[in-house]
């Protein structure tokens, strides 16, 4: 039986079959691996995001140890152009979430053998 800090090599979440990942494929992941209920599990995933969205709202950088940080950039205003008709349009100043995967998450996705050690 694989743990979910342990998934089969050949396929890393056996489930999903298109590369969406739903809160309720999470939740029934949990629900699956750990032995949750699926109210725990439904709970859990929820409360997860709630943090992660809470910190971002308030500006703050969120880091995932063996995954990545999520950050806030400011955006500054800058001049855009319409597709369709190429008049120039201005695009407003604004905050946009940023990802940035962390060393092992990229050795992982690489196949490096190192950070498949490290991750276990």
């Amino acid at each position: 039986m694989n743990d979910i800090t342990n998934p089969p090599e050949s396929v890393l979440l056996p489930s999903i079959e298109t590369p969406t990942l739903t809160k309720a494929e999470l939740s029934e992941l949990l629900f699956e691996r750990l032995g949750l209920n699926k109210r725990e599990s439904k709970d859990m995933v929820e409360a997860f995001f709630d943090i992660l969205h809470g910190a971002l709202v308030q500006g703050q950088e969120v880091k995932l140890s063996g995954f990545g940080n999520f950050n806030i950039r400011r955006k500054a205003p800058r001049p855009g152009r319409n597709p369709r008709t190429g008049e120039t349009i201005p695009i407003n100043a604004r905050n946009v979430v940023t990802f940035h995967a962390s060393h092992k998450l990229k050795g992982l996705v690489q196949g490096d053998a190192d950070a498949q050690d490290d991750a276990e």
